[in-house]
């Protein structure tokens, strides 16, 4: 039997006016719910986040510091609880940077070409510190420096406790750098390895290393972050380019003879100027190709360096000491690095690697495409792979699964007891270990290990967790601060 059109027509406006009438007299509203449903989101993982959220925009950024997460955009920074998701504050600002341990973290925030900054409590939002007068910030974990200056030539750099309100010192810097604006303006370390679906930030912030070098009108100043003290001024030569890493100044020398690029290293005390280690041959990945002009850092992570053997072999270097940590089989390709661990992908391309630096002792060992990227933080292993796409947070010595997603999301920030995860302007909560189970603790200040080369500094033995002077640990019978 046909129904006529008109009728159902008829019967679907007597419906909704059915509807409509039952709403606005407060008997049943339906629009609510049917407009969350419409606007619901479709899970970004399998298995499903604890929670997920869309955010006002594209984040730039994401932190976890203590128990929010803080997401910086183009215009606005906003925090949420670790816990739920749900908003905690949100304020304008151009720029944010989180400084501090899980126990005493703080955002900084500013705009951009405007002086100063304010420290805000990540999880109230309220001002804890202003600066009106500071044009570049650096944020550490048991750090925060800033810099100010009266005119072109004539600049003070001062370290602060994350949630000091007087500086520990202040230093004299002879003008700063065009490019020191806002937050972690570039300095002369090392570059990161950076992996596909995987933040550059995800680690957050580390403790500061022992010295770092500031570009300041073609010169490098080498600063003591313990005191204060500028240790050296130096100027490069035409064919060298300056890098301080592990406590050391790298002076990296590339020359181009017979259409090839000759690379030599040698690395200084700046406190006495002496020669400390040199090498020759290790291509550190600084020049291109043209004329072996140095244009870039060397790659490396903390206190260690990235470079490539004559015979192509990649090899991991300790800045402080100049030993060989690690060096690749043919076809292997190293993927990620800290100062303990090397990650690789071994030469079949069927796997990943972890293994202990300065020894032969493969940690484990995981199933992985050829093209897999990873990331080592303090807590665990990120390992990104394609096709099918997966995110895998591991325990860094031993390979045990954290937590497994089927995503194409990418990992925006681990902390310890979980990690964030995000696609466009979707962000969730991945807890680690379904049992409860949570990564050990790694050792050092906050959680993170430390600045300090594998071998032991001038003052002995220390497993790498004091850093290559022992600043990262307190005195025999001292307090632990």
């Amino acid at each position: 039997m046909r129904v006529a059109k008109g009728s159902v027509r008829g019967g679907l406006l007597l419906g909704l006016a059915v509807v409509v009438a039952l709403a606005a007299t407060g008997v049943w509203n339906p629009f609510p719910g049917l407009w969350d449903w419409v606007d619901r989101s479709e899970p970004i993982s399998e298995p499903d986040v604890v929670w997920q959220q869309r955010v006002g925009g594209t984040p730039r950024s994401v932190t976890i510091a203590g128990d929010a997460v803080v997401v910086e955009q183009r215009t606005r920074v906003e925090a949420r609880s670790l816990a739920t998701g749900s908003q905690l504050w949100e304020r304008k600002a151009d720029w944010a940077a989180v400084a501090g341990g899980d126990r005493d973290p703080v955002v900084a925030v500013g705009k951009l070409l405007v002086k100063g900054y304010e420290l805000l409590d990540p999880t109230t939002g309220v001002t804890r510190r202003r600066d009106d007068d500071a044009v570049a910030v650096w944020t550490y974990r048991n750090l925060l420096l800033d810099a100010r200056c009266t005119d072109a030539t004539d600049c003070t750099l001062s370290a602060w406790d994350p949630r000091g309100t007087t500086p520990l010192w202040t230093a004299f810097l002879p003008g700063v750098h065009s490019g020191l604006l806002a937050d972690n303006p570039g300095l002369r370390g090392t570059r990161r390895f950076t992996a596909n679906r995987i933040d550059d930030g995800v680690a957050g912030a580390e403790a500061a290393p022992p010295l770092l070098g500031f570009p300041v009108d073609g010169r490098v100043h080498v600063v003591d972050t313990a005191t204060g003290r500028v240790l050296q001024n130096v100027e490069p030569a035409r064919d060298e380019r300056l890098s301080v890493v592990g406590g050391r100044l790298l002076r990296i020398a590339a020359r181009s003879q017979d259409g090839a690029c000759y690379f030599a290293i040698s690395a200084r005390d700046p406190a006495t100027g002496q020669e400390a280690w040199q090498r020759a041959g290790i291509n550190l990945r600084t020049a291109d190709s043209a004329g072996c002009v140095q244009r870039e850092d060397p790659q490396g992570a903390r206190n260690v360096l990235i470079g490539v053997a004559p015979d192509g072999r990649e090899a991991v270097i300790d800045g402080y000491d100049g030993r060989l940590l690690w060096v690749g089989e043919s076809g292997t390709k190293l993927i990620a690095v800290d100062d303990r661990l090397a990650m690789f992908r071994a030469a079949d391309k069927r796997s990943v690697i972890a293994r202990e630096l300065g020894t032969e002792k493969v940690l484990w060992t995981r199933p992985a495409s050829g093209k897999a990227g990873a990331a080592l933080t303090p807590y665990a292993a990120v390992v990104a792979d394609e096709k099918p796409a997966r995110l895998a947070a591991l325990d860094p010595r031993t390979g045990r699964e954290l937590a497994v997603l089927r995503t194409s999301a990418n990992a925006l920030a681990v902390g310890s007891q979980g990690m964030i995860i995000g696609e466009g302007r979707e962000i969730g909560y991945v807890r680690f270990g379904a049992s409860g189970s949570s990564p050990t603790r790694p050792p050092g200040n906050g959680g993170n290990p430390g600045p300090g080369g594998p071998g032991p500094g001038p003052g002995g033995p220390n497993n790498g967790d004091c850093g290559p002077k022992g600043e990262l640990c307190p005195e025999p019978g001292g307090k632990d601060g």
